[in-house]
C-alpha cells in the first residue's frame, strides 16, 4: 500500500475504477484516461460497441497506451446506497474479476486504486476491508500473481487502508 498517482505505475496493469459507460470520466478514471492518451479510449469505445455499457462487477482489460503499465483493467464498482442492496458483494466482484484477467493475461503484479470511494460515495473504511479480504481470498487461491499494491490518493486512504488488515484478524 502506498500514497501515490496510480497512472505512474509499472505493475504490469493498473485497474481503472471506471463507469459503466468505459468512456471516462473523473478522478482516477479521467486521470487514466488523460495521462493514457486517446488509445485506451478508442478500445474502450470498440468494446462498449461490442458488449454495451459495462454493468457493476465486471471488468474489461485493454492496453495501457502511454502509461508506463502494459495494461489497464477497467472494473465498474457500484454505487454506495447504504449497503443493503449487495454493494459488498458487487465491490468483492470487482477486484476477483480484474485478478481473474490479470492472470488469464498471464499477469503477475497489478495496482488498484480504491474503488467506488470517489464519487460513488462507497465509504472507505468499509470498502478496504471488502477490497482487502476479496484479494486475500483470490491470492490464497493463485499463486500466479507476485504483487497485488494499492495506490490511494490521500494520505487519509493510505490510513485507512493500513488500518483495515487488524479488522480482517
Amino acid at each position: 500500500m502506498v500514497r501515490g498517482d496510480i497512472t505512474r505505475e509499472t505493475t504490469d496493469a493498473i485497474v481503472n475504477a471506471a463507469n459503466s459507460t468505459l468512456l471516462g470520466g473523473g478522478g482516477v478514471d479521467g486521470a487514466i484516461h488523460e495521462a493514457g492518451g486517446p488509445s485506451i479510449l478508442a478500445e474502450c469505445r470498440r468494446i462498449r460497441e461490442a458488449r454495451g455499457p459495462l454493468p457493476p462487477g465486471e471488468s474489461v482489460i485493454t492496453t495501457a497506451g502511454l502509461l508506463p503499465c502494459r495494461y489497464v483493467i477497467h472494473t465498474v464498482g457500484p454505487i454506495w446506497r447504504g449497503g443493503g442492496q449487495g454493494e459488498p458483494e458487487t465491490l468483492a466482484r470487482c477486484y476477483r474479476s480484474s485478478l481473474d484477467l490479470a492472470v488469464e493475461h498471464g499477469l503477475a503484479t497489478v495496482a488498484f486504486p480504491s474503488i467506488s470511494t470517489g464519487v460513488f460515495g462507497y465509504p472507505t473504511a468499509l470498502a478496504a476491508g471488502v477490497a482487502l479480504r476479496a484479494v486475500l481470498d483470490f491470492l490464497s487461491q493463485e499463486p500466479r500473481l507476485a504483487l497485488v499494491r494499492w495506490v490511494l490518493f490521500s494520505d487519509e486512504d493510505l490510513r485507512t487502508y493500513r488500518a483495515a488488515p487488524k479488522e480482517l484478524r
